[in-house]
């Protein structure tokens, strides 16, 4: 288990961009997945991007193709979201969300540990 602290979220005009950190606890962070999800209001929480242990795999929503990129520094125990481009319906709160990397399933399901949230509002 990781505890998982999200920031970097703000405000933001549209095509604007921000960059998200997910900072995890635990010396096994190295060995987990890690993804991002964002719930707009009124909506379902959906899988925006996820990245593997190594870093060697990532995999994005259609919809944030293309404009965001995930990364990790595993001696940091951290991993990033790059938001370019930035539109209105990108506004929600993101969270992260780790698995270990012998749980199974695809990059987008899965989850256990969650952390608390971060606004994003872009403006149009």
């Amino acid at each position: 288990q990781v505890q998982l602290v999200e920031s970097g979220g703000g405000l933001v005009q549209t095509g604007g961009s921000l960059r998200l950190s997910c900072a995890a606890s635990g010396r096994t962070f190295s060995s987990y997945i890690v993804a991002w999800f964002r719930q707009a209001p009124g909506k379902e929480r959906e899988f925006v991007a996820a990245i593997t242990w190594d870093g060697l795999t990532t995999s994005y929503a259609d919809s944030v193709q293309g404009r965001f990129t995930i990364s990790r520094d595993n001696a940091k125990n951290t991993v990033y979201l790059q938001m370019n481009s930035l539109k209105p319906e990108d506004t929600a709160v993101y969270y992260c969300a780790a698995k270990h990397r012998v749980v199974g399933g695809p990059l987008s399901d899965h989850y256990a540990d969650w952390g608390q949230g971060t606004q994003v509002t872009v403006s149009s």
